[in-house]
């Protein structure tokens, strides 16, 4: 099964432009940039056959190329990332089984996330996406954003069969009480498509709902296309997506308490 990742990053970022060269630092103190730390987590999968940076400023791209990715230059028209990795694929010289879209604000996401989607593709899903179940900080963590005005992570709802429902940038279901919460799950911010539903993709308008919430994966489920949500385990990683300034800290932690250089 061939694997490509797609790493889609660009500089206009509305919550926090510039983000993708934000210099984040590790253990040792040496400073990478977000989208460098994007694409060194992306190299730790096994088993993939191309990794691209996926972008339209060449900002981004002249500091990619020199740190030694590979890079395919998009269109300033791609409104998010999976309308970027469908414009990426049609630059490729060969069709991928499937397409991994590691986004380049998830530097801390582990290769084991990634390995969970590739075996349910495997078994003929059309896309795919991890789900992380909140532990107490993470949930802490999505209420303090909410409650201080911050648009933080994305949790995710899901049926008996662990087919989305629905994605929010609320905390999902309502949590009333914090010491005994319901279970609230994190949707980590990869996905799985096969080229075919990646290609329908930017042929759909963008609909309410997608609109309204600032996420694209919603366009799938407007447009009647099941996301399978799998589940995975963090394993004492912790893992939290570079949305805000107030992430650089928190990521910079982690990033320490892991050992990474």
């Amino acid at each position: 099964m061939s694997v490509v990742i797609f790493i889609p990053a660009r500089y206009a970022s509305t919550r926090y432009p510039g983000k993708p060269l934000v210099e984040l630092a590790g253990v040792s103190g040496e400073r990478k940039t977000l989208i460098q730390r994007a694409w060194e987590a992306a190299k730790t999968v096994p088993g993939v056959d191309s990794i691209y940076v996926l972008t339209d400023d060449t900002r981004i791209a002249d500091v990619a190329t020199h740190f030694g990715a590979e890079v395919i230059m998009t269109s300033a028209e791609a409104r998010n990332g999976t309308e970027r990795c469908s414009e990426g694929l049609s630059q490729l010289a060969y069709e991928p089984r499937t397409v991994i879209n590691l986004q380049g604000d998830a530097p801390l996401t582990p290769h084991w996330f990634v390995e969970a989607l590739l075996a349910v593709m495997a078994d003929g899903a059309q896309m795919a996406t991890p789900v992380l179940r909140c532990d107490s900080d993470m949930l802490s963590n999505f209420i303090t954003d909410r409650k201080e005005g911050r648009v933080g992570g994305t949790t995710v709802v899901m049926k008996n069969d662990q087919s989305a429902l629905y994605f929010s940038k609320e905390v999902l279901p309502y949590v009333a009480d914090l010491q005994s919460p319901p279970q609230v799950w994190h949707h980590v911010g990869v996905y799985a498509y096969t080229p075919d539903a990646l290609r329908a993709y930017k042929n759909w308008e963008e609909g309410p709902l997608e609109r309204a919430e600032g996420l694209e994966q919603l366009r799938f489920l407007e447009n009647g296309v099941q996301i399978t949500c799998v589940p995975v385990e963090a394993n004492n990683r912790v893992f939290w997506e570079l949305n805000n300034p107030i992430d650089v800290s928190r990521i910079e932690k982690i990033l320490k308490e892991e050992g990474i250089i």
